[in-house]
């Protein structure tokens, strides 16, 4: 049992903390590219010191001061020679001193603005990385998947019928079944399946990923068994004589699986339930009681991994490397994929803020689960920083790209206030996606 506040809490400590290291190595990268090319950097700090910082220190003969501010939406690093207010104010830049950011070449200008980008990227391989050497890789064979997917009214007006498998994607197999199978369908003109037996082609639409939006629903849900991964002690399931790794296949002679299991024995609590259970290679028929309070007794697995068989992969230290870098690409490219749904209106209903941040961490703390989803997020923080929008780093970047094209610079006065307006619109994103997650919790 989990106590829902602690859960909550355990949430909240997980997201600070990965949201710490992201923005800490973000940082760091412009921070280390700047001081490679001798640009000085004034601030390096983790969170925002509006007013006061609650820890600053500045070393001895150094040009920059380290610190954590108070407000825990970000960071920053101040690297001289950016954009100067003054010089906006006046449209006339004074000259620039050697060791400040406008003073130096255009690539490395460049290099300096793509840094966090780039040690976002970095820090998802290195993650990945030693995920893959240290845990391993699971995979799911697409094949012991059987008949357990059921789909929505998007799959169903596509084609797709409860039961279906994918087997194929443009006559190329699936071979295991994992997080990007939807995109990979979505991307595909043709998914054939396995139905009953026999192969069956259909053709993708072209607007499946909208559609899901538009109708707040996956493609598919993954119809679990009713398999028992524990039975508490002294449970009347226990006293039935139920096991750990029984598989309950019908309750009251009524066939079914673990998404009607679950709510047939709440509304049966009370009575005494006819469970018939698959142990090995026998069928087995139980009475259990349904106590008003605890229920069976009975704790199912909800790891399709242990439902379905898995595929289990172990790496040495420099055989995990690649597999870091190609699960951190194929992250990257899904992700930059599904950024063209996000203007639309269906895609916008879906932005969320902190709260459905965290809400993706589990309520127990996991290594293993806050590792993942720090290495997803910091590709996610690549690809948003990457968007050219003025007040983030895809829009500096898009600003040296049109003076290094036309070989003009933007003035300086231009650029400032183009950039508050930037930062005046991610201030409003933000307040708009935060507001749409207390809304979601309270509706």
């Amino acid at each position: 049992h989990i106590d829902p506040y602690m859960g909550i809490l355990i949430r909240i400590l997980q997201l600070l903390l990965s949201l710490s290291l992201l923005v800490f190595f973000h940082e760091l990268g412009h921070f280390l590219w700047a001081k490679l090319f001798g640009i000085r950097v004034s601030k390096f700090y983790l969170f925002f010191d509006w007013k006061f910082a609650l820890w600053k220190w500045k070393p001895k003969g150094s040009e920059t001061e380290y610190g954590i501010g108070w407000l825990p939406l970000g960071g920053y690093c101040a690297i001289e020679g950016m954009v100067d207010e003054k010089e906006a104010e006046t449209g006339v830049p004074s000259e620039p001193e050697e060791w400040e950011f406008r003073a130096k070449p255009k690539w490395q200008r460049l290099l300096v603005l793509a840094g966090g980008i780039l040690n976002n990227v970095l820090m998802a391989i290195l993650i990945y990385w030693g995920l893959s050497y240290h845990y391993g890789v699971d995979h799911i064979p697409m094949e012991g998947v059987g008949d357990a997917l059921t789909y929505s009214s998007v799959g169903h007006r596509m084609g797709l019928q409860d039961g279906d498998r994918p087997y194929a994607l443009d006559g190329k197999e699936i071979k295991y079944f994992d997080g990007t199978l939807v995109q990979e369908i979505a991307n595909a003109e043709t998914l054939t399946v396995v139905r009953k037996g026999s192969r069956v082609d259909l053709a993708v639409p072209v607007d499946l990923i909208p559609a899901m939006l538009e109708t707040d629903s996956a493609l598919f849900y993954i119809d679990l068994p009713s398999v028992a991964d524990s039975v508490l002690t002294g449970s009347n399931a226990a006293r039935a004589g139920v096991r750990a790794g029984d598989e309950v296949v019908a309750l009251n002679g009524t066939p079914m699986k673990l998404s009607g299991l679950l709510p047939a024995v709440k509304e049966l609590r009370g009575d005494t339930l006819m469970l018939t259970l698959r142990r090995g290679g026998e069928m087995l028929q139980l009475p259990v009681y349904a106590d008003p309070e605890e229920g069976l007794g009975i704790m199912f697995s909800a790891d399709p991994g242990k439902a379905f068989g898995k595929i289990h992969e172990e790496y040495g230290f420099f055989e995990a490397l690649p597999k870091g870098v190609s699960r951190s690409w194929q992250l990257l490219t899904g992700y930059v994929d599904q950024l063209k749904y996000v203007a639309t209106p269906q895609g916008a209903k879906s932005i969320g803020g902190l709260g459905t941040i965290g809400s993706l961490f589990p309520p127990v703390w996991n290594w293993l689960s806050f590792w993942t989803m720090t290495a997803f997020l910091s590709i996610i923080l690549a690809v948003m920083n990457l968007i050219p929008i003025p007040g983030l780093d895809g829009g500096h970047i898009f600003f040296l790209l049109i003076e290094m094209i036309t070989r003009r610079q933007i003035p300086y006065k231009y650029m400032y206030y183009i950039q508050l307006v930037g930062i005046g619109l991610l201030f409003l994103l933000m307040i708009y996606a935060n507001v749409a997650d207390v809304i979601r919790f309270l509706f």
